[in-house]
């Protein structure tokens, strides 16, 4: 088997007037399935990893050095957690999430207001995280196609800050797609499911 393009957990249109549905055109039809074409050629070339899951194909590229392989399947992961990090349906983080934040950065206002400085400030390509270190919630970045499942790092939600991203929405106002997903876009309710741990898993898929 072959990695696949996701499908969107909603319609290429249900997001705008935020994000078009042609942004999803390029951003989701292109350039993600671009990294699933290269990754899989990449992996066709190496008989260890025949059937392997995504995840573990992340690993043995960040193992061995393979940039190519390691950026078109991380590239993968990512992206295919980030869909899933925005929703049309906004709704505000509730019970334990909505308590940790309070606990971890002061309230919900203070989290967004870190995490756009953080993705908004991110140099070059790269993407904006909410991620969770043992029992703490902390805002990290990491740069190009490098994802916190290389890192043993446990995902709850990320922002893509590559100018692909935003650019036919946005042109080059990075700061204004990134306040628009954090307060009309943002899926909490999938980051608050991901508090178990298991995010990498949801953006997984077998090889």
């Amino acid at each position: 088997m072959a990695f696949e393009l996701p499908e969107l957990p909603y319609a290429k249109d249900a997001l705008a007037p935020h994000m078009s549905a042609e942004t999803f055109d390029f951003h989701h039809g292109k350039h993600h399935k671009a990294y699933v074409d290269n990754c899989n050629k990449l992996v066709a070339d190496i008989p260890e990893l025949a059937g392997a899951k995504l995840t573990d194909v992340i690993a043995y590229a960040k193992d061995k050095g393979n940039k190519g392989l390691f950026n078109n399947s991380s590239q993968i992961w990512n992206h295919s957690f980030f869909w899933q990090c925005l929703t049309p349906n906004y709704a505000a983080p509730t019970g334990k999430l909505a308590e940790m934040i309070t606990r971890d950065f002061g309230s919900h206002d203070a989290l967004i207001e870190k995490l756009k400085a953080e993705s908004v400030g991110h140099f070059a390509s790269g993407w904006g995280w909410l991620v969770l270190d043992g029992d703490t919630l902390k805002v990290t970045s990491f740069h190009d196609g490098d994802s916190p499942v290389a890192h043993g790092v446990k995902p709850l939600f990320t922002i893509d800050v590559w100018e692909h991203a935003y650019y036919i929405d946005y042109r080059n106002a990075r700061p204004s797609f990134v306040d628009t997903i954090l307060t009309k876009l943002a899926n909490w309710e999938f980051v608050a499911q991901n508090l178990d741990g298991e995010g990498a898993s949801r953006a997984d898929q077998q090889g």
